[in-house]
This record gives C-alpha cells, structure tokens and sequence, in this order.
C-alpha cells in the first residue's frame, strides 16, 4: 500500500507539489488581505492587491524552487522568469478583480467568501501558465 502511495507520489510529484504550495500562496494571499481589509480597514480592492503583490513574490520562489524545479539563476533567466510570472499574475488578478467587482458590488456577496472561490479559479489558471509559459522545460 505505501509503495503504491510513494510511487503515485513521485508520478504526479509536479502536481501535488503545485497543489500544496498553491495552498500555501493562497493562504499568503488571503490572510493578507483579511488583516489589510478586516484587520487595517484598508478598502477590500486595495487590500486585494497588495495581498496579490505579496503572493506573487511568495508564489514565484516556491514554483521556481520546488513545482518546477528550475535550476538556472542566471540574471537573464531569473528576470524573465520573474518577468513572465508577474504578467500573467496580472492576468489572473484582472480576473480575480472582475470575479470580486461582480459578486460584491453587484451582487453583494460576501467578499471574504467571494475572495476563497476566487482563488481556486486563478490557481488553476496560473497553474497551466506556469506551466506552459514561465518554467516549461527546455530540452
């Protein structure tokens, strides 16, 4: 049994480690934005991003270091991972920023509710850029 287990693991390795550390950026970027909004006041589209941009940074380690595995410090190559990983970071908290615009303006939603289902969206969504975009394999 834990043979299977070892073995499904190291198969799907890239995606249980994007899902545990997907959490982890998510939990960053939440618990951010609940102590900005909830805790400072700071008003909830602002504290979005702020808690984005903290994300971001924290995301864009974890995925070089331990999702993707890649290896190359190199300035040029750090900066345009760097590079690539904010820009579709900005496409994903466009949509993140439309979802929470919709649900609690117009719908009037409960934000922080509203913020975690969100979340799940831009994960995957960043998932697949990450992916395909900023750390796919060179051969």
């Amino acid at each position: 049994m834990m043979d299977t287990i070892r073995t499904l693991l190291k198969k799907h390795r890239e995606i249980v480690s994007y899902v545990f550390w997907g959490v982890m950026t998510t939990a960053v970027n939440y618990l951010s934005y609940l102590l900005l909004t909830k805790g400072l006041h700071v008003y909830y589209l602002a504290g979005n991003v702020i808690a984005w941009a903290l994300s971001v940074l924290f995301a864009y380690f974890v995925n070089k270091l331990f999702v993707f595995e890649s290896k190359d410090w190199a300035w040029r190559v750090a900066l345009r991972e760097l590079w690539q990983m904010v820009a579709s970071r900005i496409f994903s908290l466009g949509l993140e920023m439309a979802i929470l615009w919709l649900f609690v303006d117009k719908l009037h939603c409960n934000d922080a509710i509203i913020k975690l289902c969100a979340n799940v969206m831009v994960v995957i969504v960043n998932y697949v850029l990450s992916k395909f975009v900023i750390f796919k394999k060179t051969d």
